[in-house]
């Protein structure tokens, strides 16, 4: 499987073509819309999310519900296009306009500067459009139907937001109860810490500062054996890293307990591995986080990856004009304070993009019967 995304973030819309996908998945556009919304809702979002209302059109690869085999081309517009028209057209633009939306007191944290530097740009517009989170909605479509495509084997995956700013959740989820972060306004699971969030990404918005945090994505039912360690390129955990790094503010990945195994000896750090007739091989702990030798080992998936505060601040931190090179104030687009409930989200997306890729490279199929029938017969 292949997924190619395209678009800028004020552009006429957002693209995405998958590659690969049997035929005969029965696609479900309802919960692809419903994960788009949720990826706008949050508590800390800014102004953008109530101008978008992002919807999925399907444009290939679909007919009457089910994939076809062929690629698959989704479809997201931008309202807002509207009132961006006139600077961002594919066409002729208008100088002015192009002028007044041009930007050149290049932001702190983001890629501003050097995608400048490194594509010859003048305007940080032409970098910052395509850099920019509002990407993560393409990619949302994208992880549902790859979602979909794992739950017809019986691969499901959840999350929650583990920490906002520093509040942290220490608390241990049975899989069954993790959904319920859906529900929430930020995304935790235990009440009085959200309402201590809650209130820190209020104090911060005064401030005209932002807000990172931790999301932790389960996955359960994915069986043992896929990924590989033949080679760098085939480990799963490496796929996966590559992966959730790849979102938008991203700056570590842990897998298991991550960075906690380091301060920690070998008896309590190492499944041990137990067998009995009727279940098995099986482990009584699970700190490798259900991924050993870059290969799932049959227990549940456990990935954490910490979301940076956003760098676009509406009291701005201070940088150079790019022209002048004169010292200035970061220039601040419309922003949100903390976006980590639509994290979650995005990133259940993207692990199931890599384990789709994971299971396709192992199973192959033209067909979903296909690949059902041979993920069965696995052990």
């Amino acid at each position: 499987m292949k997924l190619t995304t395209a678009g800028e973030s004020h552009g006429k819309a957002l693209i995405a073509v998958i590659e690969g996908l049997p035929a005969h998945l029965r696609l479900n556009i309802e919960k692809i819309n419903a994960a788009l919304a949720r990826r706008q809702s949050g508590y800390g979002r800014g102004g953008r999310q109530k101008i978008e209302k992002d919807q999925v059109e399907i444009l290939t690869g679909v007919r009457n519900g089910e994939t076809l085999g062929s690629p698959v081309t989704l479809c997201i517009y931008n309202r807002d296009f509207e009132n961006w028209k006139s600077s961002m057209s594919a066409e002729a633009c208008e100088q002015a306009k192009m002028q007044e939306k041009s930007l050149t007191k290049v932001r702190p944290g983001h890629a501003d500067l050097t995608g400048m530097l490194k594509f010859e740009q003048e305007d940080a517009r032409n970098i910052l459009e395509r850099a920019s989170a509002r990407e993560t909605a393409i990619r949302v479509a994208a992880g549902e139907i790859y979602r979909q495509y794992l739950s017809a084997l019986g691969v499901e995956i959840e999350g929650y937001v583990k920490e906002v700013c520093g509040i942290k959740d220490e608390g241990r989820y049975a899989f069954e109860t993790l959904a319920r972060a859906k529900t929430t306004e930020l995304g935790m699971l235990n009440a009085e810490l959200e309402s201590q969030a809650k209130e820190k990404i209020a104090a911060l918005r005064a401030q005209g500062d932002t807000a990172g945090g931790v999301v932790e994505i389960r996955v359960k039912g994915l069986k043992c054996g896929f990924g590989s360690m033949m080679t760098y390129a085939e480990k799963l955990d490496a796929q996966l890293a590559q992966g959730l790094m790849s979102i938008q503010a991203i700056k570590g990945v842990e897998i298991g307990d991550g960075f906690g195994v380091a301060s920690k000896s070998g008896k309590d750090v190492h499944d041990e591995i137990f067998y009995e007739d009727g279940k098995g091989f099986y482990r009584k702990t699970n700190r490798a986080g259900g991924i050993e030798g870059g290969m799932s080992n049959g227990e549940e998936l456990v990935l954490r990856i910490a979301m940076k505060p956003i760098p676009t601040l509406m009291k701005g931190l201070q940088t150079v004009e790019f022209g002048s090179k004169e010292v200035a104030v970061a220039a601040s687009e419309r922003s949100d304070v903390c976006a980590i409930f639509a994290l979650e989200t995005i990133a259940e997306g993207v692990v199931a993009e890599v384990l789709a890729n994971a299971v396709e490279k192992r199973l192959g199929g033209d067909t979903m019967a296909q690949i059902c029938t041979r993920y069965d017969a696995l052990p």
